[in-house]
């Protein structure tokens, strides 16, 4: 594994963090195949069940790394672009596909494909310094781009995911929890800890139920309506309630004891 990241495994919670403080936790080649590499492989992996996402340094990430990408004299330049813009799609891509809850701590600015790192997360918290902004309009592009068009109005709002596509404007810590992109502001020394506490909480339900409830979020945010919706629900109640880890969940509520699950 590359030294770009970090990754710290506490049982059933693992602890991801991007080690490129120096560069602003830029997203180099290096870092974006490491990051495509993890998330791919954690939906093999029953024995990760949560997944901490955070930031070594002053900031979360400032997106793109403009010089950390080799060119190869076989590409021309659309189609290296393309390269790029594909692979770096990818990690968002994994981060949703995958079973397990993804929990983002970020301080400082997160900008560009680094807010679409906290996009793709489950739950978001950030420190007051927190600030973010879609980038791309600001350097020529053009403002929709690693999924911002996506997730963002999804989190925020048309209004406000306008307003920041369309200038590229930092918005900050709260304002971005106001508008519900962020849970919590919570106090640099006291980041990794809610995280931990909220992962625990997550860690204390059915293996099975856990990652069903993330598929089910996944689907139902795009589906086609009521009856969609409830359809991917109940399918999934059918199918948890002939678990072994649902047997043993109803039985240890009637007992007012912790469940020990068995993931099956």
């Amino acid at each position: 594994m590359s030294d770009a990241i970090l990754i710290e495994q506490r049982g059933g919670l693992e602890i991801v963090t991007l080690n490129r403080g120096q560069s602003l936790n830029a997203l180099s080649e290096e870092m974006t195949i490491a990051l495509v590499d993890y998330f791919d492989g954690l939906h093999k992996r029953h024995d990760v069940r949560v997944v901490i996402l955070k930031a070594e340094g002053k900031n979360f990430c400032a997106g793109l790394d403009f010089n950390g990408w080799p060119k190869s004299g076989d590409e021309t330049p659309v189609l290296g672009t393309l390269r790029t813009q594909t692979m770096i799609g990818n990690i968002y891509r994994r981060m949703r596909s995958c079973p397990q809850p993804i929990i983002a701590l970020a301080q400082g600015a997160a900008c560009g494909g680094g807010l679409s790192l906290l996009c793709a997360s489950d739950v978001r918290f950030g420190t007051p310094d927190f600030r973010m902004n879609a980038a791309y309009i600001r350097i020529g592009l053009g403002g929709c781009d690693m999924a911002s068009s996506y997730f963002l109005p999804r989190l925020v709002g048309a209004s406000l995911a306008s307003e920041m596509i369309l200038t590229g404007r930092f918005i900050k810590a709260e304002r971005a929890v106001s508008s519900g992109f962020l849970s919590e502001i919570v106090e640099h020394d006291a980041l990794l800890n809610t995280g931990i506490a909220l992962a625990e909480e997550m860690l204390a339900t059915s293996p099975w139920g856990l990652r069903l409830s993330k598929q089910a979020l996944n689907l139902n945010i795009d589906a086609q309506g009521l009856e969609a919706a409830m359809a991917i629900e109940d399918r999934q109640q059918v199918i948890l309630g002939q678990t072994e880890d649902y047997r043993e969940a109803f039985t240890a509520f009637l007992e007012k004891r912790p469940p020990e699950f068995k993931d099956r």
